[in-house]
């Protein structure tokens, strides 16, 4: 990975059995690497810890499926997808730089995941058993297409959510909730109520 030498590998505050590059300072590490959107990528996210710690937790909603990881950044939900005994685990992002932190991350906790750069939005989902989306609802145009994409599933759906503004409230059903370590920088706080939903 081109930035990993930037980063610590370090494990993740959730999900301690898995190790991660993460940056420590997101504004000087986008500064680096340029670009119009922020390095997603370099960050556990709180939606995506939620969901990979319920998946670590809750082993049989993968074991021996075929996974999806949707807006993967880091690729933490499909590395823990793929601990907890996924067949296969397809890890999805738009930004080529995440496919370098998936491959990083994936050697790093010597597990195998599949890479794909796209946007899956646009098209039908794939055929896979489960699929795991871990803090998409981060804006309003973007919720608006994932969660029309999600209802169009006909699989098992676990959706991460840290109380964003776009999540519907009321709509899915909660399955888990955790507090998660964050920092004021990227959170404004330093823990968060974390949710895990079954749609």
């Amino acid at each position: 990975m081109q930035f990993a030498s930037w980063l610590a590998l370090e494990p993740v505050p959730l999900v301690p059995e898995l190790l991660l590059h993460q940056a420590v300072d997101m504004h000087g590490l986008w500064e680096a690497v340029g670009g119009a959107a922020p390095p997603y990528w370099a960050f556990p996210w709180l939606g995506g810890q939620a969901v990979a710690r319920y998946v670590l937790d809750h082993a049989e909603v993968v074991r021996g499926r075929t996974v999806l990881d949707l807006a993967t950044g880091s690729g933490l939900v499909a590395l823990a997808a793929r601990r907890a005994g996924a067949r296969s685990v397809l890890a999805c992002d738009i930004d080529p730089l995440a496919g370098e932190a998936v491959a990083a991350n994936a050697a790093a906790n010597r597990l195998a995941v599949a890479w794909l750069q796209a946007d899956l939005l646009d098209g039908p989902p794939p055929a896979v058993d489960v699929l795991l989306a871990g803090d998409v609802l981060y804006e309003q145009g973007m919720a608006g297409r994932v969660l029309a994409w999600l209802d169009s599933f006909d699989g098992v759906v676990l959706l991460g959510d840290p109380g964003r503004d776009y999540l519907p409230h009321g709509r899915f059903t909660e399955v888990a909730a955790y507090d998660v370590p964050t920092t004021r920088e990227l959170e404004g706080a330093v823990i968060k109520r974390t949710r895990v939903f079954r749609i």
